[in-house]
C-alpha cells in the first residue's frame, strides 16, 4: 500500500509543478489553488508512505515521477523538445530509481 501511495503522490507532484507554472507567479487563482491543493496532498502522501519505505529510496522514486512525469507533459502538452537526448536522459533517471529500488 505505501507504494502505490508513493505512486500516487509523485504523480500529484507533477501536478502541482504544472500547475505552478501555469499560475503565473500566483496571479492566477485556478492553478495556484490547484498547486496547493497538490502541494499539500503529495507532502501528506510522501510522509504517509515514509512511515514504511526507506526514506532514500522513496524520496528519489518520488522525485523521479514528479520530474518525469513533469518533463513528458512539457513534452507532450506544452510543445518542449522531443529529442533522443532528452528521452535518453529521462530514462536514465527510471534506470537510476529502478536501481536504488531494487538494491534496497
Amino acid at each position: 500500500m505505501a507504494w502505490l501511495v508513493l505512486v500516487v503522490s509523485g504523480v500529484l507532484e507533477a501536478v502541482w509543478a504544472v500547475a505552478l507554472d501555469r499560475s503565473q507567479g500566483f496571479t492566477r487563482w485556478g492553478p495556484s489553488l490547484l498547486f496547493v491543493v497538490a502541494l499539500a496532498a503529495s507532502m501528506a502522501g510522501l510522509a504517509l508512505a515514509l512511515r514504511t519505505l526507506p526514506v532514500g529510496t522513496a524520496y528519489a522514486v518520488w522525485v523521479a515521477i514528479g520530474a518525469v512525469g513533469t518533463a513528458l507533459y512539457g513534452m507532450a502538452a506544452l510543445g518542449e523538445p522531443v529529442t533522443a537526448a532528452r528521452l535518453l536522459c529521462l530514462l536514465l533517471v527510471v534506470a537510476g530509481v529502478v536501481g536504488l529500488k531494487i538494491t534496497s
